[in-house]
């Protein structure tokens, strides 16, 4: 049992937690992954060519077709690095967590199902929305995963972490399987592919939405809601409690210490994955596989399906040998993905081996994430989780513009994407040499300290 007096542990409860992983998965594997980048930038070719120009404008600023997405990414994830620690603070005072995570996980879902509206001149419309749907996709992540402590006790952390992740990339992946298999005989079926298009992008947003009423009915909040003092607004509360958690976090060292070993290698993580498939389907002069893209979505169907067993088994494996000691172990399976990315995948075989390294990007993907997550769950204090998690969300968000600058540079000077992706490698190593001195017991024991001293 919580000191708050609810329960932990209750199977029920973690399972609804574990369905808004599988709920919001869709729109990262659906609409983040597959189908929007390529259909906006189609809808944006297509109003140039209209125009006569090789350029679109929004408002008034000319954009190359194929890069306006991108910009809405940067945009987005921009807005939650300033936006989350304050939301964070504000959800940690009020004790709101569950009906925020509720209204901002609704947004999304709503953004994401308005994507259907993508048509001819309506081109800038899915970058609004994306922008929309992935800052309420960030917040409400951070409430979810701030919720972690309450459900499970520190000995069961691991495992429904990555009970969580397995269920995101089982839920992800099924429906991303779906909207490939109607995509493809859509016109079998006498569905036009662009409506085909659109149909499965206002899908993504319908089973997050509909998946996320058994997180609602199984999650219980935590503590009454706390009224405003006089003269306040949530706002003004936000960034006072905000201010006061930077004033503290110097008691915190060895969390900071791991905040630092996470950013690093989960960049370089987010970067692999990233930057896969253009890898994979380069022309071989270039340092690519020159890969199909029917051989592309099949990687990426079979990584969604063996990430949840992954997932799963990094559960246990923390179980076995530590959750820090099992962090350590994909990091040095991952860096031998990238030098095998770099000396390997040549010849005939090169697409059998292309689909191993995937087995293995999967079985380490979720796993190193889920555990890192639960390893992070530990080392905050009482009171604070939504404000640590939120700096937990931007270190995977909001700096993951790094790895992609070091692939780019290194590709651009030396010509040659086996190189670029080999100088990944710097994250994995730091992040191994970093890891090693973060002091998890005394990250706990400090954490602890602060137990009953929140505002």
């Amino acid at each position: 049992m919580a000191k708050d007096g609810t329960m932990v542990n209750d199977r029920r409860e973690i399972f609804g937690w574990a369905m808004y992983d599988w709920a919001n998965s869709a729109f990262s594997t659906t609409v983040g992954t597959v189908f929007l980048g390529p259909f906006v930038a189609s809808l944006a070719r297509t109003a140039a060519e209209a125009a006569g120009t090789s350029t679109v404008s929004f408002l008034g600023i000319p954009v190359a077709p194929d890069s306006f997405l991108p910009y809405c990414i940067s945009f987005s994830v921009g807005m939650q690095v300033l936006f989350l620690p304050i939301l964070g603070a504000i959800a940690d005072y009020s004790h709101l967590r569950k009906q925020m995570m509720q209204v901002f996980a609704t947004i999304g879902a709503i953004a994401t199902i308005l994507m259907f509206l993508l048509t001819g001149n309506l081109w800038w419309l899915g970058g609004v929305l994306f922008i929309v749907a992935n800052l309420a996709f960030g917040a409400a992540i951070v409430f979810y995963n701030a919720y972690l402590p309450d459900i499970a006790s520190e000995d069961e952390r691991d495992r429904v972490s990555s009970y969580g992740w397995a269920m995101g990339y089982l839920g992800g992946g099924i429906l991303l399987a779906l909207n490939l298999a109607f995509f493809i005989f859509s016109e079998d079926l006498g569905v036009p592919s662009e409506l085909a298009v659109r149909i499965n992008l206002a899908s993504a947003g319908i089973w997050w939405l509909g998946f996320s009423f058994f997180t609602w009915k199984r999650l219980r909040p935590r503590h009454a809601a706390r009224q405003l003092p006089a003269g306040e607004t949530y706002a003004t509360i936000g960034f006072k409690q905000l201010r006061k958690t930077f004033s503290e976090v110097k008691h915190f060292p060895e969390t900071l210490k791991f905040l630092l070993a996470y950013f690093l290698y989960n960049d370089g993580i987010q970067t692999v994955i990233a930057v896969a498939a253009t890898f994979a389907a380069a022309p071989l002069i270039q340092g690519g596989l020159e890969l199909e893209q029917t051989t592309l979505t099949a990687v990426i169907l079979m990584i969604q399906f063996v990430a949840f067993f992954g997932a799963l088994f990094w559960g246990k494996l923390a179980g076995w040998i530590g959750a820090k000691q099992s962090v350590v172990v994909s990091l040095v399976i991952w860096s031998a993905v990238v030098i095998y990315a770099y000396g390997g995948l040549r010849g005939e075989t090169a697409t059998l081996q292309f689909f191993i390294l995937g087995v293995f990007i999967a079985l380490v993907m979720g796993g190193s994430q889920a555990i890192s997550r639960s390893l992070f769950a530990q080392m905050i204090p009482n009171g604070k989780e939504a404000e640590f998690f939120s700096f937990y969300e931007i270190s995977e968000r909001g700096t993951s513009w790094i790895g992609p600058l070091v692939f780019g540079l290194a590709n651009q000077m030396f010509g040659n994407l086996r190189i670029a992706i080999l100088s990944l490698i710097f994250f994995f190593i730091m992040g191994l040499i970093l890891l090693p001195f973060v002091n998890v017991s005394k990250a706990i024991a400090d954490a602890k300290k602060y137990d009953g001293n929140a505002v």
